[in-house]
């Protein structure tokens, strides 16, 4: 056996037996919804784990126990931090003595909805300018396909990292579902492509030590390319869903009612519904990464395109909506009190990145309306460059308002109360209960 041979065998077999041993030192760069709840079931594993973020008042409350996801309870962040196990900073000093660094950063839209991967960027080039032999590094921001091996490979090997021997390269989705009480870290499967066999033995190595299963994909664009495929997917039924409904509100029908009915059938349907627009960090946005790439190849994605057409009109829908309804009870737009009722992008969350509730909420207050809202989780909001402060959902806010329009199904909400209380209620998620008497103050999507 060569010299060199042994020394890739000494990289790639040293870090596997840290990992087995959990004495692997992992950094994470990123500490947001993605991020923080994967540093902590690596730190309940017993690894020591450091939390990179360049937000300064973030790591602060990290640093005393203070969790800004709900998917981790400031009780388990203490415990973790008591324990010498987790630890939070803005220091990317931190990444040269790290053993496995994982990019769990934001890929957002930029003006013209091309992506805009300057994070990852910048979070590569800190690890680059930080690297030593035997690193293992996986890039878990969804981007576009190719992404990995086009631009952080070239990075690492520019600095002299030779791929699969002094240094592991992979790619692993994230498939976190913030708020979702049943489906957390450890229960939702892995998959990961790595630049090379060694890459992915070791990416996925690690990841079973916190998963029960993990999927390994020959290489990393396979990886980036089923993450885009899970949200396309979504985010074409979900269109689906939005543009029934409006075809059942022409024929007179409850489209819930269709939905679940033909939820009844044991195979070969998956149901959706519709909602006031789509929000959150994916499906707004990842679909497009993959529009943008496949233009660049000259080819139309033209699902994608007619999706995101479908689901950007749901806002403009759900103001109709409100229009329509109150001119049924007489009343004009001008001067009109709506209250609304959540503007998280989905239930249980205080996230609002991408929420339809901005469009809605600035497209009523164009049209002249006193628009208030109720959120429990998000206590202040701008909209339009003005601040508007959430008001508590009493009986006389409830009957103060002239509509109240539901646009996130909070479980913290009491319904029965808005039922009864509620002068004129628009309701896009199907959760009022149905109205005995004046049936026609109750408007659903």
């Amino acid at each position: 056996m060569s010299d060199t041979s042994a020394a890739v065998v000494d990289h790639a077999a040293a870090l596997a037996r840290r990992i087995a041993t959990h004495t692997a030192r992992i950094t994470i760069i990123g500490q947001g919804y993605v991020g923080l709840p994967l540093a902590v079931a690596f730190a309940n594993a017993g690894f020591p784990v450091t939390g990179l973020d360049t937000d300064i008042d973030r790591v602060t409350a990290l640093a005393t126990g203070r969790s800004h996801v709900p998917d981790v309870p400031n009780e388990e962040l203490q415990a973790l931090l008591r324990a010498g196990r987790y630890q939070a900073t803005t220091e990317p000093a931190v990444l040269a003595e790290s053993d496995v660094i994982l990019i769990c950063v934001p890929t957002p839209l930029g003006k013209s909805k091309d992506p805009d991967i300057s994070y990852v960027i910048a979070a590569s080039k800190e690890a680059v300018s930080r690297f030593h032999p035997g690193q293992l590094i996986i890039l878990e921001s969804t981007t576009y396909p190719g992404t990995t091996e086009e631009l952080l490979l070239p990075l690492f090997q520019a600095n002299g990292a030779r791929i699969g021997e002094d240094l592991f390269l992979a790619f692993s989705p994230e498939r976190i579902d913030p708020g979702n009480p049943t489906f957390r870290v450890k229960d939702i499967p892995k998959v990961v492509g790595g630049a090379t066999s060694a890459c992915s033995r070791l990416a996925a190595g690690l990841y079973r030590e916190i998963v029960p299963r993990v999927h390994e994909v020959s290489t990393p664009k396979v990886a980036e390319l089923a993450k885009l495929y899970e949200n396309v997917f979504r985010n074409v039924n979900i269109a689906l869903a939005n543009e029934f409904s409006v075809m059942c509100r022409y024929l007179g029908v409850n489209s819930r009612e269709v939905i679940d009915a033909a939820a009844t059938k044991p195979f070969g349907f998956m149901p959706f519904y519709p909602g006031p627009g789509i929000g959150g960090h994916c499906i707004p946005v990842d679909p497009l990464y993959l529009s943008w790439k496949m233009r660049l190849n000259g080819y139309e994605a033209r699902f994608i395109s007619l999706a995101d057409d479908i689901n950007r009109a749901m806002p403009t829908h759900v103001v109709t909506l409100v229009s329509e309804a109150l001119n049924d009870q007489g009343l004009p737009f001008r001067g009109t009190r709506i209250l609304v009722l959540g503007v998280a992008y989905k239930r249980g969350i205080g996230d609002t990145r991408e929420s339809p509730a901005f469009e809605i909420i600035a497209a009523l207050r164009r049209k002249g309306a006193e628009v208030s809202y109720a959120d429990p989780h998000v206590p202040a909001l701008w909209v339009d460059g003005a601040r508007i402060k959430a008001v508590e959902v009493t009986e006389d806010e409830l009957r103060g308002a002239d509509c109240v329009l539901v646009l996130t199904d909070h479980p913290e909400f009491d319904y029965a109360a808005v039922a009864m209380h509620g002068r004129l209620i628009v309701d896009t998620r199907h959760c009022i209960p149905a109205l005995p008497h004046g049936c026609g103050r109750l408007v659903r999507l």
